[in-house]
């Protein structure tokens, strides 16, 4: 991939949930690229369509209508996703966790392990691995959350809220641990957000109202 080619572009992309009256749609034609090493703040309150323009970027949902093109050589572990809730599994521990994208991908356990371990350290985790996610707090658990991103060395990363259940003081700490992510790997980081706070540590900000993607300022 040649490196200014953007990894995913939308193009007038919408989506609708259900038809007829009851239909919903969640984003109107949104134009958006993300390139190499981006750091793009979404920003708006709940409802806006913030989550579901993340799945489209995402691929976890198909454009009703326009189009969502991502990279060719853009492969599904090259995308990493970090959700509002922590989505860690009750039965293992944060270290088996962090590891659980690499061991899907083929990697020996053993490998995974010690690059579960050093992403840990890295977002200042290290001394949970071997907890259970019950034995840790929803902030840490994010922080694992952004370890387990980093593990698996995407070029995208995709954070949902990451900090929206959160306080201040914890939520910069997990923001932390994903521009760590980001800029140990080089990926792109779009963050979605309805913190001011959180957006203006990125270095783009995008503002989404009532499923409309609004232009940058000073963009007509």
């Amino acid at each position: 991939m040649p490196p200014d080619e953007p990894l995913v572009v939308c193009r007038n992309a919408a989506l609708t949930f259900g038809r007829g009256p009851q239909a919903v749609v969640a984003v109107h034609g949104a134009e958006l690229e993300i390139g190499p090493g981006d750091r793009l703040a979404v920003v708006g309150p709940s409802g806006s369509g913030k989550s579901s323009l993340l799945h489209l970027l995402a691929g976890l949902e198909q454009p009703t209508t326009g189009t969502v093109r991502r990279a060719a050589s853009l492969g599904p572990y090259d995308i990493g996703l970090v959700f509002q809730g922590d989505s860690l599994i009750p039965a293992l521990s944060v270290a088996e966790n962090t590891a659980l994208p690499l061991v899907l991908a083929g990697r020996p356990e053993d490998e995974a392990r010690q690059a579960a371990l050093a992403a840990l350290a890295l977002v200042d985790a290290a001394d949970l691995a071997d907890r259970l996610p019950e034995e840790i707090s929803g902030g840490q658990a994010q922080r694992v959350a952004a370890a387990r991103v980093l593990a698996q060395a995407p070029r995208l990363i995709l954070a949902d809220e990451p900090t929206g259940r959160l306080d201040h003081t914890t939520g910069a700490r997990v923001l932390d641990a994903l521009l760590t992510a980001a800029d140990h790997t080089g990926a792109a980081l779009v963050v979605t957000t309805h913190d001011p706070a959180i957006a203006a540590r990125l270095t783009a900000r995008r503002t989404m109202r009532d499923g409309r993607l609004l232009a940058p300022e000073g963009v007509s």
